[in-house]
């Protein structure tokens, strides 16, 4: 029986949320310093409704088709 790999593309709001200690940010000047941008040490929600799917594709999977290397 064949298998397919079903890939959808999505955009969707997040909130993106970190405990940090005073002396890892300057609340003076507002310099959030490394988490001016979320990362890796973030927690991430996706906002549920907030999704919608922009691109959806199928292949065959377990095999690789396109393989130029087969005579």
């Amino acid at each position: 029986m064949k298998k397919y790999k079903i890939t959808h593309k999505i955009n969707a709001d997040f909130i993106a949320e970190v405990i940090v200690n005073e002396d890892q940010i300057d609340s003076n000047i507002n310099d959030l310093k490394e988490y001016k941008k979320p990362n890796s040490k973030f927690d991430f929600t996706m906002l549920k409704g907030t999704e919608s799917v922009t691109q959806t594709t199928y292949e065959e999977y377990g095999q690789n088709i396109n393989n130029s290397s087969k005579e």
